[in-house]
């Protein structure tokens, strides 16, 4: 499987077959969104993810990227396509059997999401609530198992010293790893970013892209990654997925990504996007 980290890390997790399985974990099928304003925000957009695959989808504004990703947990209906996770359209189901399948499939907002008043725990434990009955989850009921898994992903990423604090006394990275300790806590087949670090600074963001890479690759989930960010898309993906104006016109690894075809993906020559020298070169 191509990847585009070398580091000792990453091989180790690869060597340990998180990310070596090629069986498809989602389809996408000539999925079509036109808004009631009549913006056609995805025009018969269709691949596959397969297990395992650190996916990174790139765009300008507009592209599409966003109504992608949340089409891809039913959070916006499609107007035509199918959407499968592991099989089941999750374009057609509604009711108990659609919250029964969006548990596998988690989501990291580029704005937190959290609930400011609660704990850190308390917010991570939040990511087993689709696992509960409703009375159980209102009341807060979780198990032994469950407080002790989540204790252990806030010490994974590094805040485990802030399990009582509230969410609202966290910075924006603290708060963007809780989000992303949530997700993995709900145990997915595939977690879903949404423009995760449009939010931070550059250091901030590498923190960022690192959790969620190394938890992803950690916990065998699945990654599909939205990013206005080329240099980091290059850094982290095995595979991207460039979006112009709702179609996907490139679908490849990323040595394949090349200047044309980034300056076809932003409609704009090379030399007015902000990326490396290297990369312009």
């Amino acid at each position: 499987m191509l990847i585009s980290r070398t580091d000792g890390e990453t091989e180790e997790l690869l060597d340990a077959g998180t990310a070596t399985e090629r069986d498809v974990v989602m389809s996408v099928r000539d999925v079509v969104k036109t808004y009631p304003n009549g913006t056609q925000a995805l025009r018969g957009v269709s691949f596959d993810i397969h297990r395992g695959e650190f996916v990174v989808v790139i765009g300008p504004s507009g592209s599409g990227k966003s109504t992608l990703m949340r089409s891809l947990n039913k959070l916006v209906d499609v107007t035509s396509g199918t959407i499968e996770i592991e099989g089941a359209d999750i374009t057609r189901t509604r009711g108990r059997a659609l919250r029964l399948l969006r548990r596998r499939v988690a989501m990291v907002f580029q704005h937190y999401n959290l609930v400011y008043r609660l704990s850190t725990l308390q917010n991570v434990l939040h990511g087993r609530l689709g696992h509960m009955s409703g009375l159980a989850g209102l009341a807060g009921r979780y198990s032994e198992a469950d407080k002790l898994k989540a204790i252990e992903l806030l010490d994974e990423i590094e805040l485990g010293d802030h399990l009582y604090n509230r969410a609202a006394e966290l910075s924006g990275g603290q708060k963007q790893r809780v989000g992303i300790a949530r997700a993995i806590m709900q145990d997915p087949s595939v977690l879903l970013c949404d423009e995760p670090i449009a939010s931070l600074d550059p250091s901030m963001s590498k923190i960022i892209m690192d959790t969620i890479f190394t938890m992803a690759m950690k916990h065998g989930i699945t990654a599909v990654v939205n990013l206005h960010q080329i240099d980091v898309a290059l850094r982290y993906a095995t595979r991207i997925i460039g979006l112009h104006q709702g179609e996907v016109v490139f679908d490849g690894p990323p040595a394949a990504l090349t200047t044309a075809m980034i300056e076809k993906i932003y409609n704009t020559s090379i030399a007015e996007l902000m990326i490396s020298e290297e990369l312009a070169a």
